[in-house]
């Protein structure tokens, strides 16, 4: 009997299952915010940036759509009174251009009327949040909702 059969080394490199393969490194999801008011765009940035996304904020819906065709968002979070041109004229351009036609949209408004909201889904709107009827955790879980049905 060799000294060879005896001596299993289970442990030898080589012989482990080999760890599930690495995905390669994915960007961090882009959020582009389209929000006018100063304080609690800087409050959704901030918010945003540390769940790991990548944030691009705009203060107007001309620069929405300059900036939905240069940064190529995951997802749009979609003020609709805004100066320049409204969330509305900005949803129904996105969704009428073959590049953003795609594009997750979740409009967040203070405009509470259903008739806003039956606006916003003709057109095309992913959700629609009520600024005053939710709280940033909630815009957060929306957010995750939609980019996990990518």
């Amino acid at each position: 009997m060799s000294s060879m059969e005896s001596s299993d080394k289970p442990d030898m490199p080589g012989t482990q299952q080999p760890a599930a393969a690495a995905e390669p490194p994915k960007h961090p999801q882009r959020i582009l915010l389209v929000e006018d008011d100063d304080a609690l765009a800087n409050v959704y940035v901030t918010r945003l940036q540390g769940e790991g996304f990548d944030v691009r904020r705009v203060n107007n819906g001309e620069d929405a759509l300059a900036t939905a065709l240069s940064y190529h968002p995951d997802l749009v979070v979609l003020d609709v009174m805004m100066p320049k041109v409204s969330g509305f004229d900005v949803l129904d351009i996105l969704r009428n251009t073959p590049e953003t036609a795609n594009l997750k949209i979740i409009m967040l408004t203070a405009l509470s009327q259903p008739s806003d909201q039956e606006r916003a889904k003709a057109l095309g709107a992913d959700d629609y949040l009520v600024k005053s009827q939710v709280v940033i955790a909630d815009v957060i879980d929306r957010i995750r909702h939609h980019l996990d049905d990518k």
